[in-house]
C-alpha cells in the first residue's frame, strides 16, 4: 500500500481535497479529527494533569488550553508530548486497517506535514494550494477570522511556494471541484506505479 501525505497551508482547500479522495474510494486519515477525539476522550485527564483548568464538561477546551500554550514554547513541547504518542497510535491502527481492507492506497491528511518531519513517514507528498487572493478570502470569510489572527496562522506554516517545491504532487483548488477530482485521478494513477519510500 502507498501512503501519501495531503497537505497544505490554511484556506487552500485541503479538507475539501481529503473529502474528494474519500469520494474516490480511497481511506482518508485525518489528523485534526483525530486531535478532537482524543480530546474528548484519552488525552483528557494527562492534559487536565498538565494545564489545569482546561478541562470543560469532561472535554478538553480548545480555547483555554491554546491560550495557556500559544505563546509558551515550554507548554507546546509539554502538550505535544502528551499527545503525540496518542496520535501516532491511531495513525498506525489506521494504517493497518487501510492495508488489511486491501487499499492500494491511503491518504493522511495532517495541516503540517513538513513542519513536523511528516513528509518521511509516507512515500508521496500532495500539497494543496491556490491563488494568495482567493486563500485570504476564504480564510477570512470564516467566523472569528481576523486579518491580524490570519497572519499569526500563516507565520507558522511553511510559505506555499516551499510547499510546492517540496511536493510531488500539486493540487490547485482555485477553479472548482472538477479539475480537482481529475487531478486526484491522475495522482492515483501515478501512485500506482511508485516504489514504496517510507521506512
Amino acid at each position: 500500500m502507498l501512503v501519501l501525505g495531503l497537505t497544505g497551508s490554511i484556506g487552500m482547500g485541503k479538507s475539501t481535497t481529503a473529502k474528494l479522495f474519500e469520494e474516490a474510494g480511497v481511506p482518508v486519515y485525518d489528523a485534526d479529527a483525530t486531535v478532537h477525539k482524543i480530546y474528548e476522550g484519552e488525552a483528557v485527564p494527562a492534559i487536565e494533569a498538565a494545564f489545569p483548568g482546561t478541562v470543560v464538561n469532561g472535554k478538553v477546551d480548545r480555547a483555554l488550553l491554546s491560550a495557556k500554550v500559544v505563546h509558551d514554547a515550554a507548554a507546546m513541547k509539554r502538550l505535544e508530548q502528551i499527545v503525540h504518542p496518542m496520535l501516532r497510535s491511531h495513525h498506525q491502527t489506521f494504517l493497518d486497517d487501510a492495508e488489511s481492507s486491501g487499499a492500494a492506497v491511503a491518504v493522511v491528511d495532517v495541516p503540517l506535514l513538513f513542519e513536523t518531519g511528516g513528509e518521511k513517514r509516507v512515500d508521496a507528498v500532495v500539497v494543496v494550494t491556490t491563488s494568495p487572493i482567493v486563500q485570504r478570502e476564504r480564510i477570512l470569510a470564516r467566523d472569528n477570522m481576523t486579518p491580524d489572527k490570519l497572519d499569526a496562522i500563516l507565520a507558522r506554516q511553511m510559505p506555499d511556494a516551499e510547499k510546492r517545491k517540496r511536493a510531488d504532487f500539486v493540487v490547485d483548488t482555485s477553479d472548482g471541484l472538477d479539475p480537482v477530482r481529475a487531478r486526484i485521478q491522475e495522482i492515483l494513477a501515478a501512485a500506482a506505479k511508485m516504489p514504496r519510500r517510507r521506512p
